[in-house]
């Protein structure tokens, strides 16, 4: 279906806004101005030491400017443009892999991406390269993407078991996930929501939440990591809930380097 036509001034700018956008994203692609940017996760038993790194996707425009991901992510979700990023993300996480043999990376995926065949041969590809690969590669799906193909995903799974693969649930406790359901899926780790971590100190009912969902992680034998960890006081109190990891600017920000 066509989209509506603007009816005002402003919805106009807003259309040719995103329109702009768009193919600003896909002249990125098309010229091979991808790269990642990473973001540490924190093991919280020394609150020092890394336990592996959050590659992000970075596009840039023909200026070499960033285009904020903020802009496009959440409208090519759906579409032929997202499976083009998460190839994208895919392949560069592989080469950091290749490039970098003692650290371990998480790149973000859609579950559609599991039916689109150039993501399923540059995920081939890149394990083929090494069987060290496979266990230092984290995939990390959010539980909106998960449940919409839960059974393709839950196949994908258990092919990727000989290859070591990790898998990580995004956005833990915020989406569509139903617990009775967790236990079918082979998720190594949940990341809990950044909703239920902000000024967590402050909100007993985001402290409840977190640990519901931190117990919930222990009773699959999951790791738990707190998401958007931004102040030493969410962190301390997180610790002595007996969160695994942290992520967040308290522990640094994507960086364009590792």
């Amino acid at each position: 279906m066509a989209a509506a036509e603007p009816q005002t001034p402003l919805d106009y700018a807003v259309y040719a806004r995103d329109r702009d956008v768009m193919n600003m994203v896909r002249k990125s692609l098309a010229a091979g101005q991808a790269q990642l940017a990473f973001q540490p996760v924190i093991a919280a038993a020394d609150g020092t030491s890394v336990a592996f790194y959050e590659g992000l996707i970075r596009l840039r425009d023909s200026t070499g400017r960033i285009i904020p991901a903020g802009q496009f992510m959440g409208e090519v979700e759906e579409t032929v443009l997202g499976r083009e990023i998460d190839c994208a993300s895919l392949r560069l996480g592989l080469e950091v892999l290749r490039n970098n043999p003692t650290i371990r990376l998480a790149v973000n995926m859609s579950a559609r991406s599991l039916a689109d065949g150039k993501w399923r041969r540059t995920l081939t590809a890149g394990l083929n390269r090494g069987r060290d690969i496979g266990p230092r590669l984290i995939l990390e799906i959010s539980e909106t993407s998960a449940m919409q193909l839960h059974e393709v995903l839950i196949r994908f799974m258990e092919d990727m078991q000989p290859h070591g693969v990790n898998f990580s649930l995004d956005d833990f406790g915020a989406g569509l996930i139903a617990f009775q359901r967790l236990k079918d899926f082979y998720f190594d780790m949940v990341k809990i929501d950044r909703c239920f971590i902000h000024n967590i100190q402050d909100s007993p009912d985001n402290q409840v939440m977190a640990e519901a969902l931190i117990a919930v992680a222990q009773q699959f034998e999951m790791f738990a990591v707190a998401e958007g960890v931004e102040t030493a006081a969410e962190a301390e109190l997180l610790c002595d809930m007996g969160i695994d990891c942290l992520q967040g600017y308290h522990f640094g920000a994507p960086r364009l380097s590792i």
